[in-house]
């Protein structure tokens, strides 16, 4: 195993056990808004604390670019993505949807990703050219070829509502041919379901590179397919994403590319 992520697999535990010890205070938490249905507590910052802890206990030159904390870069080629708690508006509502993301760049390439779920205690992790795993079970994306019989993941534009009305026509055009499509509220999940072959593809518009960076790993890990709206590999620049199996992705991304903006291409 790439020796970075059983740190980062340590550091997702630690994170993991923050987020359960306080599901039973979340009456109790001190709820910030961020922006507009946007919401951060003291979990989200205590879980970051904890990961960032432990990957610059043993690794301190590297940067890191968290959703809390920002970016703290040490001018390293090593930079940790993290996201402490992706799926916040679920974890308060006692929604059992949410995880810990946690992916490593080096020179701007992704090499290890880990998304934890504490709550069913499932640990998909990939390094680059090795492979994905659930619970250290290999794992692949289905081999589902067409939309007819496909369930995919989306998720809707919340930060960006400008962007609505361009994700309803994509929704319009996909839906129908599908056997159903899920919004759960967690990209980090959502790519990892990809990878797992629990989903058939996904896609999102405004994502942060710390929503999807582990999970686009995955995916690609797994044997899928991952670009942004324009086709190529800029979804961490551009925060939209399209995944899915290599024979399901074009049909998923020839559907909604007709029906994108032009500042969405």
């Amino acid at each position: 195993m790439h020796p970075m992520l059983n740190i980062a697999i340590r550091a997702a535990s630690s994170a993991g056990n923050v987020i359960l010890r306080n599901m039973d205070k979340i009456d109790r938490l001190t709820i910030e808004v961020k922006a507009k249905n946007d919401f951060v507590t003291q979990v989200d910052h205590k879980a970051e604390k904890a990961i960032i802890d432990t990957l610059l206990q043993a690794y301190p030159d590297h940067s890191i670019l968290g959703e809390e904390t920002g970016l703290t870069d040490n001018n390293s080629d090593y930079q940790w993505i993290i996201d402490p708690l992706d799926g916040t508006t679920n974890y308060l509502h006692g929604f059992p949807q949410f995880a810990v993301s946690i992916a490593l760049a080096h020179k701007g390439r992704l090499e290890a990703a880990v998304v934890f779920d504490p709550v069913k205690n499932e640990m998909f992790t990939a390094s680059k050219g090795n492979g994905a795993q659930l619970n250290d079970r290999r794992i692949r994306v289905t081999t589902q070829k067409n939309l007819p019989g496909a369930l995919l993941g989306t998720g809707f534009p919340f930060k960006q509502p400008e962007h609505l009305d361009t994700y309803l026509a994509t929704f319009k055009a996909v839906h129908p041919d599908t056997a159903g499509i899920r919004r759960a509220g967690s990209a980090a999940l959502d790519l990892a379901y990809v990878a797992a072959g629990r989903l058939d593809g996904f896609w999102e518009i405004g994502l942060s590179p710390w929503d999807m960076a582990a999970g686009a790993l995955l995916v690609r890990e797994a044997g899928g397919i991952v670009t942004d709206f324009s086709g190529k590999a800029n979804y961490l620049e551009t925060g939209n994403i399209v995944a899915g199996a290599p024979k399901l992705y074009p049909a998923l991304y020839e559907a909604i590319k007709p029906h994108l903006t032009p500042d969405l291409k």
